[in-house]
């Protein structure tokens, strides 16, 4: 596996498909840049979710968050698009995205981002 920024997140089969349980990563180093500055942005990031069939691969995870550290990014669509790519890598029952950035400017943002899968 590579130790280079990706925004490819491997998976791996949920061992215990027919449970719910939650699974949290919490993620304290992510960067990005801010789109109109270019000055870097930090914040920690929160992911908590119900897999299903698959569970997100940690290496992989870090790589694709990674992946944004020289990216331009307003904290919303950052936010946003890292729930997405979540969800479509795993398909959750259910999944949440925190993003606390850190005080710039003397204000400090969240955005909190959540997915539920529709039963059908």
């Amino acid at each position: 596996m590579s130790t280079e920024p990706s925004k490819t997140i491997d998976t791996f089969e949920n061992p215990k498909p027919e449970r719910d349980y939650e699974i949290r990563f919490e993620c304290p180093e992510f960067t990005c840049l801010c789109p109109i500055t270019g000055q870097p942005d930090f914040a920690e990031i929160t992911i908590e979710f119900i897999p299903d069939r698959l569970c997100v691969e940690l290496k992989s995870l870090k790589l694709y968050l990674w992946s944004y550290r020289d990216k331009g990014a307003f904290h919303e669509a950052v936010t946003n698009k890292i729930l997405d790519d979540l969800v479509a890598a795993i398909e959750p029952r259910w999944m949440e995205v925190t993003a606390d950035f850190f005080v710039r400017g003397g204000i400090g943002t969240t955005i909190v981002t959540e997915y539920a899968k529709e039963i059908s």
